[in-house]
C-alpha cells in the first residue's frame, strides 16, 4: 500500500465529516508519528500500528463506501504528500473524540481542539 493511501484512508475513516482543519489535524499526527522515535518510520507503518487508530483493527470493511468523499481526502492527502498544503503546526502525537477520555490523556498536554477532536502532544520533559 503506498504512504498516499494509507493517509487517505486514515483520513477518511478518522475525520471524513470533520472540517478541513480536524482532517489537517489528523494527518499532523501522522506526520509527528513519523518524525518521533517513538513510532514506526513511514506513514503506513504509523496508520497500521497496532491498536493505534480503531477503524484498523475494529473488524469492520477497510474499504470506504463513499466514493466522493474518499476522492475528496483522496485529494487532500495527495496535497499534504506533495505539500502543497500546510499542516497547522500543533505538534500533536495523539487525539482522541470528545466524547471519550482515554486514559493516556493526564500523561499528556492538550494542544487543541478541531472538529469533534481532542488533540495532545507530549509533556515537556
Amino acid at each position: 500500500m503506498t504512504p498516499l493511501t494509507c493517509l487517505a484512508l486514515a483520513l477518511y475513516f478518522e475525520a471524513r465529516s470533520e472540517p478541513i482543519d480536524a482532517q489537517l489535524a489528523v494527518a499532523e499526527v501522522i506526520y509527528n508519528r513519523v518524525e518521533d522515535q517513538r513510532y514506526p518510520e513511514d506513514i503506513c507503518a504509523v496508520v497500521y500500528q497496532r491498536k493505534q487508530f480503531s477503524w484498523t483493527h475494529d473488524g469492520l470493511s477497510d474499504k470506504p463506501k463513499n466514493k466522493e468523499v474518499w476522492l475528496e481526502v483522496r485529494t487532500l492527502a495527495s496535497e499534504i504528500i506533495s505539500k502543497d498544503i500546510d499542516l497547522l503546526g500543533h505538534g500533536a502525537t495523539h487525539y482522541h473524540a470528545e466524547y471519550v477520555r482515554p486514559y493516556w490523556t493526564d500523561s499528556l498536554t492538550q494542544v487543541g481542539q478541531y472538529g469533534t477532536h481532542v488533540f495532545y502532544q507530549w509533556k515537556e520533559s
